[in-house]
C-alpha cells in the first residue's frame, strides 16, 4: 500500500511526498487508520521505525477536516505532551513539515526560553499544541492556556514520561480536556507500568506492537568491549581517531562526566559537542544543530537527550557509561541505524558494570558481542594517545569548572 492511497488531503499527500515517503513503515500501517477513525491506541514500536509520521499525518488530516467543518475558530485540537525539550522541537518540526500548505497552525511549547513571546503565539489560532509538562502547568496555573476542545491526546515516549513521574501531571490534563476524547500512546519500549497507566486513562485501546520479542532495531550491529573504567578515555579516543568519516553519539552517566569526557577528548585533538540537561535551551539546540550540520562528527550526551536526537546519518553509537536502566540502552542505540541505513553500537563496560550489561542482555533477549583483547592490545590502546598527560581528578576539576562557569554566565 502506497501513502497515495490513503483518504488524505491533496496537500498532506505532497508534504509526505517532499519527505521522500512513498510506503508506510509497519507502524505507520498498523496505526494510521485506527487513528483516523477515532480510536484509542497504545503503539509500541522500534525507534526510528517513523512512529511520529505514524501519529502525525491522521491528526494532521482530522483538524484539517475538523477546521473546513467549521467556520468559526475551534481552538486547539490535538494536545502532545513529551518528556523532553529536544523531543517537543523534533516534533514541532516535522508536524510543521506536514502542515505546509494547510490550514493547521503548530506550536512547540517549553520550557528554557523566554515565555512571553509563547504566550502571544497562543493567543492566536491554534491547532496543535507540543509541549513539556512544567512549561504547560505553568501556562495552565496563569489561566493562559485553554484545552477544553482538545479532542486528540497524545502520549509520546509514554514510558519516559512515567519514568520521570509526570504521572499526576498526566491526570490533570485530562481533567482539562473534553469528556470524550481520543488518547493515543506511542514508545519504543513497554513495561507493566506503561500498560496499567495506559489502561488506567483509557477504555479498550488497539494495541499495536512491532517486533515486541526484540527491541531493538535490526538495522544496528552491537559490540562490547570490557575495559578499566579510568581507560575508557583512550578507547574512546581510538575508536574516534581510527573511524575519521564516522559520526559519534557518545552517551554518559551524568553532565559531570560529559564535560569531563569532552575535555579529555579536547586535549586529544578531538573537538566535541556536548548535551545535557544544565545547558538552556538555546545551547542545546546550537549544539543539535551544529553536530546536524556535520560541523563536529562527536557528540557528547546524557540519557534524558537521547529521546529527542533525530539526526539520520549518525553512524556510531558508544555507551561510554553503560545505562542503570536497561530501556535506556534502547533509546540510545536507537539513535543509529535509523530507517534503512546500518548503525553500529559499542559499548565501553568497566568491571562494576557488568550486572548492567547482563540487565540489558535479559531485557533485549539477546548477548552482545564481545570484543576480546589481548593484553598488547590493551597496553596499546594506552599507549596512543600522544598528549593526555591530565589526571582523572584534574579532568573532573576541570568539568566542574567549565560547568561553573556557565551557570554564572547564566
Amino acid at each position: 500500500m502506497k501513502f497515495t492511497d490513503y483518504p488524505l488531503s491533496p496537500e498532506l499527500k505532497r508534504n509526505i511526498a517532499r519527505q521522500g515517503w512513498k510506503r508506510p513503515t509497519d507502524i505507520q500501517y498498523r496505526a494510521i487508520r485506527p487513528i483516523l477513525e477515532g480510536e484509542d491506541v497504545l503503539a509500541i514500536a522500534q525507534t526510528g521505525t517513523g512512529k511520529t509520521a505514524a501519529f502525525a499525518i491522521p491528526i494532521l488530516q482530522k483538524l484539517q477536516e475538523r477546521k473546513e467543518s467549521q467556520w468559526r475558530e475551534t481552538g486547539i485540537g490535538c494536545l502532545i505532551m513529551v518528556p523532553t525539550r529536544e523531543l517537543a522541537l523534533q516534533l514541532t518540526e516535522v508536524f510543521t513539515s506536514l502542515a505546509t500548505g494547510t490550514a493547521v497552525n503548530v506550536l512547540g511549547l517549553t520550557g528554557g526560553v523566554e515565555i512571553d513571546p509563547q504566550i502571544e503565539r497562543l493567543t492566536k489560532e491554534l491547532d496543535v499544541l507540543i509541549t513539556t509538562p512544567g512549561r504547560m502547568y505553568d501556562l495552565l496555573g496563569r489561566k493562559l492556556l485553554r484545552l477544553e476542545r482538545v479532542d486528540t491526546l497524545v502520549l509520546d515516549e509514554a514510558d519516559l514520561m512515567l519514568d520521570l513521574g509526570f504521572i499526576d501531571d498526566i491526570r490533570g490534563v485530562i481533567g482539562h480536556l473534553q469528556r470524550k476524547h481520543q488518547t493515543l500512546f506511542f514508545s519504543a519500549t513497554i513495561d507493566e507500568q506503561i500498560k496499567k497507566l495506559a489502561y488506567s486513562l483509557v477504555r479498550n485501546p488497539i494495541r499495536i506492537q512491532i517486533s515486541p520479542k526484540d527491541p531493538v532495531s535490526k538495522n544496528v550491529d552491537h559490540s562490547v568491549v570490557f575495559v578499566e573504567m579510568d581507560d575508557k578515555r583512550f578507547f574512546l579516543e581510538r575508536f574516534v581517531k581510527e573511524r575519521p568519516e564516522a559520526k559519534i553519539l557518545v552517551f554518559t552517566r551524568t553532565r559531570v562526566r560529559a564535560e569531563r569526557v569532552s575535555k579529555a577528548m579536547a586535549r586529544v585533538d578531538l573537538p566535541s559537542l556536548t548535551l545535557h540537561g544544565e545547558m538552556d535551551q538555546r545551547e542545546r539546540e546550537a549544539a543539535l544543530e551544529a553536530f546536524r550540520r556535520g560541523e563536529q562528527r562527536l557528540m557528547i550526551a546524557t540519557d534524558v537527550s537521547a529521546r529527542g536526537i533525530d539526526i539520520p546519518d549518525v553512524t556510531h553509537v558508544i555507551n561510554y557509561d553503560l545505562p542503570e536502566q536497561a530501556d535506556y540502552y534502547v533509546h540510545r542505540v536507537g539513535r543509529t541505524g535509523r530507517g534503512k541505513q546500518r548503525g553500529v553500537a559499542y559499548s565501553f563496560c568497566a568491571p562494576a558494570e557488568h550486572e548492567l550489561l547482563r540487565k540489558i542482555e535479559r531485557y533485549t533477549g539477546n548477548e552482545i558481542r564481545v570484543v576480546e583483547l589481548d593484553r598488547s592490545q590493551y597496553r596499546e590502546t594506552l599507549s596512543f594517545s600522544r598528549t593526555d598527560a591530565m589526571g582523572l581528578e584534574e579532568l573532573m576539576e576541570e568539568a566542574e569548572r567549565v560547568l561553573n562557569k556557565k551557570k554564572r554566565k547564566k
